[in-house]
């Protein structure tokens, strides 16, 4: 807890059985509440959530493939159902450092952002990514900056911390399932009114290869796209739900 207010951590998990006690071990002790959403995994991550010892990890186990997208609603579902006051996001496999975690809630905490995104990009050590993911990062970056009318600069970055107001108005959209979820929430929470805004944080890679394809680019164009002329306004929040004051 910090200032008051209940954080929960929501980690999608897919086949991560060899890094995610490490990346458990690695949340702050400030953090109220982790959940972990395991995809429908082959492997033992169920298994090593379930014996990394901490009280405050609850495990949910999707019986088929959600997609990251998806597994982040049920796993932020649950945290505001534990009272979370704000909701961040870290992958499953320590790509996101946990250093960086209060530069992102403290904005929420301040109400000064509805949601933070972390930017490699803008961190020293950026050249640390792939080049084809900062290639990539910054073009669709380019576009959803021109659906959202949100000034990005790094629209892929999963690290993220949102407020329970904007969770909740979240979860009420048709939400993209798969690759490409940032970016529909970007243009949702824009078209809304949503303030976002972004702090820098430590790209975090090993010696994989790069798993962008052109495909992919193509499928986060259309993604765009359908959540640009989906997106609900302002008025599809609750008459009740406090929002910030600009």
């Amino acid at each position: 807890m910090l200032q008051e207010r209940r954080i929960a951590v929501v980690i999608p998990a897919r086949n991560e059985e060899r890094l995610i006690q490490t990346t458990l071990r690695g949340v702050p002790a400030w953090v109220d509440h982790i959940v972990v959403v395991d995809d429908a995994s082959s492997d033992a991550t169920a298994a090593q959530v379930q014996a990394c010892g901490d009280a405050r990890v609850e495990l949910i186990q999707a019986g088929e493939r959600l997609g990251v997208g998806r597994a982040i609603a049920r796993g932020s579902v649950s945290a505001l159902r534990a009272a979370a006051d704000l909701v961040a996001v870290m992958a499953g496999d320590n790509q996101m450092d946990p250093a960086d975690l209060a530069a992102l809630v403290q904005p929420v905490l301040e109400e000064q952002a509805d949601y933070v995104k972390g930017n490699r990009f803008r961190h020293p050590e950026r050249r640390q990514m792939p080049w084809p993911r900062r290639l990539a990062g910054r073009v669709l970056a380019w576009f959803t900056r021109l659906a959202s009318g949100l000034a990005i600069d790094d629209s892929q970055c999963g690290y993220t911390v949102i407020s329970r107001t904007a969770a909740h108005f979240l979860l009420g959209q048709e939400l993209w399932p798969g690759y490409g979820y940032p970016n529909d929430l970007l243009v949702r929470l824009g078209q809304a009114g949503f303030t976002v805004v972004e702090r820098p944080v430590r790209p975090v890679y090993a010696d994989e290869a790069s798993g962008v394809r052109f495909w992919h680019a193509l499928v986060v164009l259309w993604v765009i796209l359908r959540a640009r002329t989906t997106a609900a306004k302002p008025r599809s929040l609750p008459a009740n739900a406090p929002r910030l004051s600009h």
